[in-house]
């Protein structure tokens, strides 16, 4: 099993702001109307795991933008807003259970959405890639994409692309050496 990050972070660090607010990304200047590698992303992932504060925020959106299955891991509900039944499973326990549920479900490659979810999986040293979309704002305040981990965690740069003269996503997998 793999776990993966593709997220967009601000140049100091933060992937929302502090209302949870992603706005700041619909200023990216997409003249070509790129998907910015994407949807070759999605196709080695099975799934998508996010966060109860990830799947709230992707319920404000107009169109589901997922094609695979998600889950929704939340120890809090019980059930999951019914406008949205059958786009996403509620899903709970530690995160070793998670996985383990997942993995008898044929989940084997997840995406891992969410910045609570992200800096657990991180603590517990569960991350295998990370690409990272700096853009070129700074938000002085939000969600921060990492916290505090327990030992060092060292991370191979694998490419950097720029997109637009503004994007810049770095692709990073996980050293265990």
């Amino acid at each position: 099993m793999a776990n993966y990050i593709y997220i967009a972070a601000s140049i100091d660090g933060y992937i929302a702001d502090l209302n949870c607010g992603v706005e700041w990304l619909d200023d990216i200047p997409n003249p070509d109307d790129l998907d910015f590698g994407f949807a070759e992303y999605m196709n080695k992932i099975d799934a998508v795991l996010m966060g109860k504060n990830s799947y709230e925020k992707l319920l404000t959106f107009e169109e589901w933008v997922y094609e695979k299955p998600v889950y929704v891991l939340s120890n809090s509900w019980t059930i999951l807003p019914k406008h949205k039944n059958g786009k996403a499973e509620l899903i709970n326990g530690v995160i070793i259970s998670v996985i383990d549920q997942l993995k008898t479900k044929g989940m084997h490659n997840l995406y891992i959405d969410g910045g609570k979810l992200i800096q657990s999986f991180l603590k517990e040293d569960l991350i295998d890639e990370l690409i990272i979309t700096t853009v070129p704002i700074i938000l002085g305040s939000g969600i921060p994409l990492f916290g505090e981990v327990d030992s060092h965690l060292k991370f191979k740069h694998l490419h950097t692309e720029v997109f637009n003269n503004f994007l810049v996503k770095s692709h990073y997998i996980r050293d265990h050496n």
